[in-house]
């Protein structure tokens, strides 16, 4: 069942960097209706050979190995390569910490970003006009050791999951978590031991409502 999600995320990859809808791409593609890409979408259907074909006779740009298997890149053309960030449609604080159970709903590739792990929307307001609710977050895990004060991080403790700026106290064996709307949000302290895992904010994609 994995494989033929991964099928349709892949499908779903190139209908996004494309910006057309599911029909359109299927009728831009030469297919007579949008349900042969839908049958792949339940998973009823692998990627055929004609829907490979298609899609890559109309958008050369795209690696027909990487669109059969999934090995190799997206684009064929080595100058548009760039990392797939495995998003996922939860609240970053709500979901992080039981990353495990939640499904990937795309990949995002956003070049130049770097490496990343994940992506996930912020929707608190302790963050203030740097990260408004709504925000897509680009993570990349890092260990708790490797913290540079000063930057943004997900935090996930064994008592909270929280995005915050990381500061160095006095005792090193704690770290405080400041919000950039202090004037709301009180600082946090924890106890470095209590950390179970970091997310280093690498990119922010703030959408305009």
């Amino acid at each position: 069942m994995r494989e033929k999600q991964n099928n349709w995320l892949r499908i779903e990859a190139v209908i996004k960097w494309a910006n057309m809808s599911t029909n359109y791409f299927a009728r831009y593609i030469g297919l007579a209706r949008g349900e042969n890409l839908y049958q792949i979408k339940r998973g009823n259907n692998g990627i055929s050979l004609d829907v490979a074909d298609r899609i890559v006779s109309k958008f050369p740009q795209i690696d027909k190995l990487w669109l059969l298997t999934g090995e190799g890149q997206m684009f064929a053309d080595e100058r548009l390569r760039s990392p797939q960030i495995p998003f996922y449609a939860v609240d970053v604080e709500l979901g992080m910490s039981r990353l495990e159970e939640l499904e990937i709903q795309s990949n995002l590739i956003i070049p130049p970003v770097g490496e990343c792990d994940l992506a996930m929307t912020y929707s608190g307001r302790a963050m203030g006009d740097c990260i408004p609710p709504g925000t897509l977050l680009l993570l990349k895990a890092v260990d708790r050791d490797a913290i540079i004060p000063g930057g943004e991080y997900v935090i996930v403790s064994r008592k909270i999951v929280t995005l915050r700026i990381v500061r160095a106290t006095e005792d090193e064996n704690k770290v405080r978590l400041v919000a950039r709307d202090r004037d709301n949000y009180d600082d946090i302290v924890l106890n470095v031991n209590d950390i179970v895992s970091v997310y280093k904010v690498k990119g922010k994609l703030i959408i305009n409502s």
